[in-house]
């Protein structure tokens, strides 16, 4: 399928191997939507606008308000480069200076970004050490590591063969060293999970092989083979993806008269739906799938635990005669991004509810015109 628009990336090798700017998928999707959009040869097109809803769809802000929009808008004006400079030490610098959220020339909400001064030259008038490939390529991929992975091998493309060490490669990938510890376990979950992933959506396919080996035949270094790949799924246009994004949620559901409707088995109380001791059962699967040690101390995994009983019965579609059952399979299938991000929310909303003692309240960092075009953040006091 040809496309209408063909948007090309042009990125630099320097920026493309920097390991300490974690990004969220949603973060990594936009950034190339942004150097998509920008001319790579005119530094006069760095600031980038979107409408308003476009942006909500390209970074999945499931229900539009001040916070969300605000918490959205920090995640990438944090995102810091760190770079070594000419006098033997380090410049760091952000990626993003500014985003600004305004009325255009025909009254429509849009919102504009800025990449920062200091990172222009990463960014324009390349002339060496830099690839290319087209937007689309980066679409239709699921997670951070296939994202990730498809810019390193694209990188290397001409060489055909490219060598890395393990260590590096996982923290290209954005993976901590007790994620995934076991190779096999890598191999399944990562670096096959990338290579169909890649294979079906990319214009480039790979395998890869031992290299190095240590003590007890540690893998040391992965070789990887890259090929162009002609059996790709169809390219999907920029347009045609944000229009196929879930249409924004106008307001975060509680619990509804319709969810518990649909559960005549359950309360809709987690203290008596669920037994102490299945509590704490749950709480140790949870332990065993959250990464960060912080999380799991007993007083998060129990929140955590309360966020998917919460989303058990507002998601399942049958009703849950069994929920110790069904937690347990939600916990086993959960994305760990989507865990963290559940996590993040989780925390967000009860310092919400700490500090303003109710969910909707008044900012007055935004004026009330501003408040309209929020979800539920505005009201008439």
């Amino acid at each position: 399928m040809a496309l209408k628009n063909t948007y090309i990336i042009e990125k630099s090798n320097t920026l493309n191997e920097i390991r300490s700017t974690k990004m969220s998928l949603q973060e990594l999707r936009f950034f190339s939507i942004y150097l998509a959009k920008i001319n790579a040869r005119d530094v006069s097109t760095r600031r980038v606008h979107f409408p308003l809803s476009d942006f909500q769809k390209i970074m999945e802000i499931g229900r539009m308000n001040i916070n969300h929009f605000k918490t959205t808008v920090n995640g990438l004006l944090c995102k810091v480069v760190h770079m070594p400079n000419d006098k033997g030490g380090l410049s760091s610098f952000q990626i993003f200076k500014e985003v600004e959220l305004f009325k255009d020339g025909s009254d429509s909400w849009v919102v504009e970004i800025d990449a920062h001064d200091k990172a222009l030259p990463l960014l324009f008038n390349l002339k060496k050490n830099y690839f290319t490939y087209e937007l689309w390529n980066a679409l239709r991929l699921k997670s951070v590591n296939q994202l990730r992975m498809y810019e390193l091998l694209k990188q290397h493309e001409r060489l055909g063969k490219f060598e890395i060490k393990v260590s590096e490669l996982r923290e290209y990938l954005f993976i901590s060293p007790n994620q995934y510890p076991q190779m096999e376990r890598f191999k399944t979950r990562i670096l096959n999970s990338c290579q169909q992933a890649l294979s079906e959506n990319t214009d480039i396919s790979f395998t890869y092989e031992k290299g190095k080996i240590g003590n007890r035949g540690k893998w040391l270094t992965i070789v990887f083979h890259i090929a162009k790949n002609e059996k790709y799924a169809d390219p999907l246009e920029l347009r045609d993806f944000i229009d196929k994004q879930p249409q924004p949620q106008e307001y975060m559901p509680e619990r509804s008269v319709s969810a518990l409707e649909r559960q005549p088995y359950l309360s809709g109380e987690f203290e008596k739906d669920l037994t102490p001791d299945e509590i704490n059962i749950l709480c140790d699967v949870l332990a065993c799938k959250v990464s960060v040690s912080s999380e799991s101390k007993p007083e998060r995994l129990r929140t955590l635990l309360k966020s998917l009983y919460s989303e058990m019965l507002l998601k399942s579609k049958e009703p849950v005669k069994k929920p110790v059952t069904y937690l347990i399979s939600m916990i086993n299938n959960i994305d760990l991004e989507k865990l963290e991000k559940l996590s993040s929310a989780s925390c967000e909303h009860k310092e919400s509810k700490q500090r303003y003692g109710r969910r909707v309240h008044y900012d007055k960092d935004f004026d009330v015109d501003m408040y309209k075009i929020f979800i539920n953040d505005y009201e008439i006091i």
